[in-house]
């Protein structure tokens, strides 16, 4: 029996193995070279006709064929959102050299976000419902579609019993499994969490009811230029799909078994505007707040922050908010901190996408260089940040925020450490 102690210091968190499958590929080298090139993922939609709609552009993920990562009965069992979060789990379990089946399984737990979990395969299999009748629908569908699928999916891989949830809290949700999961490792009731976001909206009606509220961009005849954090010309952001799953870790135990360690989870933060639906606080208060609270729990100053991957999804209202809100957390050091939105080279997948960012964060400070904001080429004077541009920056860090700000007025704000133990 796990019993805390409560004159023991506490439990550090790290993350021990990435899992990634982005429009950049499979594995987390994909996403970093991808980084690296600085050329976006976006391109014009071909996974249906999109041309009903406002918006025809999407960073789709491409040649991820389930059947070579999964067994094929298993592969057959999932759809599109099972696999990602599966793969990605499987991919996070290899990169970091744990052999699940060896530990104590009861210590290991999932938790993952995804603002629309397997709607997009609903959507699939009430169009064979109308047309062929119900005894052409698939009869997992009522396994598929729930949002909560995800960690259950990736606790049934494993065999593993510990904690486990999926939270649906926009696109935030990613961002918040993993605050959540760090908070199960350092409480004592997990030693290991699988933990991330996964999403697969690119389905005509999924797709379309966001073009329907104009959120995204129509920039269609350059789609490598649709997407463009902070830039004054940004309308809307761009729509991504993919998956990314991290091992997070009780730090002693990671270093004990030579794991890689890409860095130290220090700090949570997540608070709510109480609002609006779609549209964030304008004044950022919340959002500050949420980075504040983060910083906080991590016992760090602002001062002592080097880098800010920002939510940055290139909208109208979000990316102004998300300055001011920067300027109230950090104080004098926002007008020199660098900072960067990674989602002009990647897309926006929702729920996925703060676990991306979070990973990017991790190898940002890992590998010491900061990965630029494509697309922005003229600023805007009500986003008057540091943000890095052209071939990004190379710069050693030891501390950086990512922040995801959601649908309904959701903030959160993960702090990251650099590791002296690295991979």
């Amino acid at each position: 029996m796990h019993v805390k102690d409560p004159t023991r210091a506490p439990r550090r968190v790290v993350i021990s193995g990435i899992g990634a499958i982005t429009p950049y590929g499979i594995g987390h080298e994909a996403l970093w070279s991808g980084l690296k090139s600085g050329r976006s993922a976006v391109r014009t939609l071909d996974r249906f006709d999109p041309s009903p709609f406002r918006t025809h552009v999407a960073a789709q993920v491409n040649d991820f064929v389930p059947a070579d990562h999964l067994e094929a009965k298993r592969a057959r069992r999932l759809d599109r959102f099972g696999h990602f979060a599966v793969v990605a789990a499987l991919y996070a379990a290899a990169d970091s050299g744990l052999e699940v089946a060896r530990e104590d399984r009861s210590r290991i737990g999932a938790m993952m976000g995804s603002a629309l979990g397997g709607i997009g395969y609903a959507e699939v299999q009430f169009a064979r419902y109308l047309s062929e009748g119900v005894k052409s629908v698939d009869p997992l569908l009522a396994l598929t579609v729930f949002a909560g699928s995800a960690s259950c999916n990736v606790a049934i891989e494993f065999g593993i019993s510990g904690p486990n949830s999926t939270n649906a809290m926009s696109c935030a949700s990613g961002t918040m499994a993993i605050g959540e999961a760090m908070r199960e490792i350092r409480a004592g009731r997990a030693d290991v969490m699988f933990a991330g976001g996964v999403e697969a909206p690119l389905f005509p009606l999924c797709f379309g009811s966001f073009s329907l509220i104009r959120a995204m961009s129509t920039r269609n005849l350059a789609p490598e230029r649709a997407s463009r954090p902070f830039d004054a010309a940004r309308d809307g952001f761009v729509m991504a799909e993919g998956a990314v799953v991290l091992v997070l870790e009780e730090r002693a135990r990671a270093v004990a078994r030579g794991a890689p360690i890409y860095g130290e989870l220090v700090g949570y933060g997540t608070t709510s505007d109480g609002s609006h639906m779609t549209a964030p606080r304008q004044d950022g208060r919340e959002a500050a707040r949420a980075m504040r609270l983060a910083l906080e729990d991590a016992h760090l100053a602002p001062h002592e922050v080097d880098y800010v991957n920002a939510h940055a999804s290139s909208t109208p209202l979000n990316d102004p908010a998300e300055t001011l809100a920067i300027r109230a957390a950090l104080g004098g050091i926002a007008s020199i901190v660098p900072v960067s939105g990674t989602k002009g080279h990647h897309g926006h997948a929702l729920g996925a996408t703060g676990a991306w960012e979070i990973a990017i964060s991790a190898l940002a400070l890992n590998r010491s260089w900061i990965p630029p904001t494509l697309n922005l080429e003229l600023r805007d004077d009500a986003c008057d940040l540091a943000c890095v541009t052209g071939e990004g920056e190379e710069r050693a860090m030891d501390v950086a925020i990512s922040n995801s700000f959601g649908f309904g007025g959701i903030n959160a704000s993960i702090v990251l450490r650099r590791e002296e133990w690295r991979c």
